[in-house]
């Protein structure tokens, strides 16, 4: 599939820079069988081309994502029930690890509603910077679901137990500036200033060395599970291997020689 074949996302890229934007702003951004294949295309291009070291999502028009579009999911005949499970392991769960596994830094610029999916799309990513005029819905209980695409996992360790679960169980609204003062997400920001800050905040980590931040994500990520022991281990190995890396030889030079670093990500 050709990026200009694209009809539900608008992919780019420049500076080093992807910016991914969602692009069905009728239904408010809501993920459909095509728009499913096409952000699979996108951040396959992502994690293949080594010109692109920062990944941006966004959303086009009022909204940055209201989730499922329920339209292909409706149950019209209810001897026949959709398959959600199905759904979810072929769509939502591998999304949500690509995100989570890309070896660039993952910036999402929300910019209106955040909804079901789309909610926990964006805290899949690394970096959130939100409209004042955004919003986090998690309405997944208001149609007899659990939060999916890593809601259940993701909102417990921003938001803790309690707050995690009154947000999924009461489908409530929650502001940019609540979500931000929860630590939910990293800033909120002017609307008009919102592509600006999240653009200014990828390209400059498209000049950093990409091979440290994809091991920073790697070595937070999966602190949860770890042992300190086993983390610390890690770190060793980590520093180790970074250690023999051309960003770090480039950035001692550029300390040591008082310039700016010209970082390769290698």
């Amino acid at each position: 599939m050709s990026f200009q074949d694209f009809h539900t996302v608008i992919f780019s890229v420049d500076k080093g820079v992807a910016t991914l934007t969602l692009n069905r702003p009728e239904s408010l951004n809501s993920f459909n069988a095509q728009m499913h294949d096409e952000v699979k295309t996108a951040i396959r291009e992502v994690r293949e081309n080594k010109d692109i070291r920062c990944l941006l999502i966004t959303g086009n028009g009022r909204g940055f994502c209201a989730g499922q579009d329920l339209n292909d999911r409706a149950v019209n005949d209810a001897s026949r029930p959709v398959d959600l499970g199905d759904s979810v392991e072929r769509n939502y769960n591998p999304l949500i690890r690509a995100i989570n596994t890309l070896n660039v830094p993952v910036i999402c610029a929300v910019n209106g509603v955040a909804a079901g999916a789309g909610a926990n799309i964006a805290m899949a990513c690394d970096i959130v910077f939100a409209g004042y005029s955004a919003s986090f819905i998690q309405s997944f209980a208001r149609i007899g679901l659990i939060p999916d695409s890593g809601g259940t996992w993701s909102l417990t360790r921003a938001l803790g137990l309690p707050r995690a679960k009154a947000l999924a169980l009461l489908g409530e609204k929650l502001t940019a500036e609540q979500a931000e003062q929860w630590g939910m997400i990293w800033r909120c920001v002017d609307d008009a200033q919102l592509m600006q800050e999240a653009s200014a905040v990828a390209e400059n980590l498209a000049s950093q060395p990409t091979l440290a931040l994809a091991n920073i994500k790697r070595l937070l990520n999966g602190s949860f599970a770890n042992t300190l022991d086993h983390q610390l281990e890690l770190e060793k190995e980590t520093m180790r291997h970074l250690g023999y890396s051309q960003d770090y030889a480039e950035g001692v030079a550029a300390f040591l020689e008082k310039r700016a670093p010209e970082f390769k990500g290698e």
